[in-house]
């Protein structure tokens, strides 16, 4: 069956500075190991056509499908706070872009497909245990309701990849609202091409923002924009453990989606300082640095667009800052939200944010897993007698006894009955996370035995991540005691 993609190139057809016209590199024996029927569908592709031989091929890059206008996009960025005004796409290619059914643009990329003028002496490839890494954790984060980029599909190459070892190769097929990131304004800005900052902003609001538009300042609306995804997209992460691990500019995307899962990881045990990145050698991206993060780089895209926002300097700043002094509020309220639902408590009480902070120094201070304690207050929250097992996750259980009676008391303030309250904590705290000594576990049997079998099974535990699911219910156990895994790898 031919494979059909109605290809709609907006990006391409912007002048060529913005990115470089380059063919994905051919390997010797693609083979696809895996496709997201669902999500094939939901972009309005055949997922039959893309399950045989050809798709193979167009996977791994050896055949452009017809209407492909592969490119590798031009960026800049701060890398751990330094600025490299060069960048780029240096192992992907976007193929092009589809409108879906639902009326939404989306992005086709090949991440690992070979060599571009951005690669800066790298072979542009990935290899296999990076691809399973994003495809689960991408695919994971989309489940629990996450704004975030997707996994079509997962090729291999036949190949060998060089790193510390010989790897295997392979290719992910990700999908994304777009591929435009922080970093694109700064590749232009750092050139003082301000009309090419001209041109990618009005894309971009085009594309993501289009109310902004029909804003009395569109570029002062486009950023504010820009902000408010970013504060709830940041507040979602914290509230389910997850850590980036690479926040760099060039690696925050304008949408507002996660992107870029190299070394990233979930917390085990909740520890606000926790880093899991190899190359986080002093912390900058720990779990609860990432808001004060994000705020940063939002004011590197605020200094890009200084020049579309007036051409009084003082007045263009004082714009910026006011558009940027909203992230604290946003994320604030998003991410005490967030806790709230956490907690079953429906109602805002000013005493909330004061609760929710000393249950967590409570698990910090005696190591308890983020994910569980969460997960067990539901059924605690309905019945006192479940108290005992969110009790054994602390060394200490006085612990979370000493806490306990005051959240009892607020609880009873509030006017759902227990059972809709305990429904309601299922919907915000998951039973399954993509832990790390799971996802490398998958890893370890994909790559070296070439056994897919751990990776389906834990793709679909994680499809589902707030249903209990009896047959699987040991993925929601934490590592055993020495077996969790703190160091976490970029891949490239």
């Amino acid at each position: 069956m031919t494979v059909h993609i109605p290809f709609d190139n907006s990006y391409a057809r912007l002048p060529d500075q913005f990115f470089a016209r380059v063919q994905p590199t051919r390997v010797s024996a693609p083979r696809l190991i895996k496709l997201n029927h669902d999500l094939a569908r939901q972009l309005g592709l055949d997922p039959e056509a893309l399950s045989g031989p050809e798709a193979a091929e167009i996977f791994a890059g050896n055949r452009i499908p017809e209407g492909a206008e592969p490119i590798a996009l031009a960026y800049a960025g701060h890398q751990f706070g330094g600025f490299v005004p060069q960048l780029g796409d240096g192992r992907a290619i976007l193929l092009g872009e589809v409108v879906a059914p639902d009326g939404q643009r989306r992005d086709i990329q090949l991440k690992g497909s070979g060599r571009t003028p951005f690669s800066r002496g790298g072979d542009g490839r990935a290899a296999l245990g990076p691809v399973l890494r994003e495809y689960l954790v991408s695919e994971a984060m989309a489940a629990l309701g996450i704004p975030t980029t997707r996994a079509l599909a997962a090729a291999t190459t036949g190949e060998v990849v060089e790193r510390e070892t010989s790897l295997p190769g392979a290719v992910l097929t990700r999908i994304a609202a777009s591929h435009i990131r922080i970093g694109s304004f700064q590749y232009f800005a750092a050139r003082g091409d301000v009309e090419a900052v001209r041109r990618l902003a009005d894309y971009a609001i085009a594309r993501h923002y289009p109310d902004a538009a029909a804003a009395s300042q569109p570029y002062r609306a486009f950023l504010e924009g820009v902000v408010a995804r970013q504060a709830q997209l940041v507040a979602q992460w914290l509230q389910v453990g997850f850590i980036h691990g690479v926040m760099n500019t060039d690696n925050m995307s304008i949408s507002g989606e996660t992107i870029d899962y190299g070394p990233c990881a979930f917390i085990d045990t909740y520890n606000p300082t926790q880093v899991f990145s190899s190359i986080d050698r002093h912390g900058r991206y720990a779990y609860g640095n990432q808001p004060g993060i994000a705020q940063w780089n939002l004011a590197r895209l605020a200094e890009c667009l200084l020049g579309l926002f007036s051409d009084d300097e003082d007045e263009a700043i004082a714009q910026a800052n006011e558009a940027l002094t909203s992230f604290a509020d946003r994320f604030n309220t998003a991410y005490l939200g967030g806790l709230r639902r956490k907690l079953g408590l429906a109602e805002e009480r000013e005493e909330d944010r004061a609760l929710a902070q000393d249950l967590l120094e409570r698990m910090a201070a005696n190591k308890a897993d983020f994910t569980l304690t969460f997960r067990r207050l539901g059924d605690a929250a309905a019945d006192s007698a479940a108290d005992a097992a969110v009790r054994s996750l602390f060394e200490d259980g006085a612990a979370y006894d000493g806490w306990a009676g005051r959240w009892r008391q607020r609880l009873a303030e509030e006017p759902q009955d227990a059972a809709s309250r305990r429904a309601a904590m299922r919907r915000a705290n998951p039973a399954f996370i993509p832990r790390n000594h799971r996802v490398e576990a998958v890893i370890e049997a994909a790559v070296q035995r070439e056994d897919f079998g751990p990776f389906e099974e834990l793709l679909t535990v994680l499809s589902a991540p707030y249903d209990d699911q009896a047959d699987f219910a040991h993925y929601a156990d934490p590592p055993p005691p020495g077996g969790g895994i703190y160091r976490t790898f970029c891949g490239t």
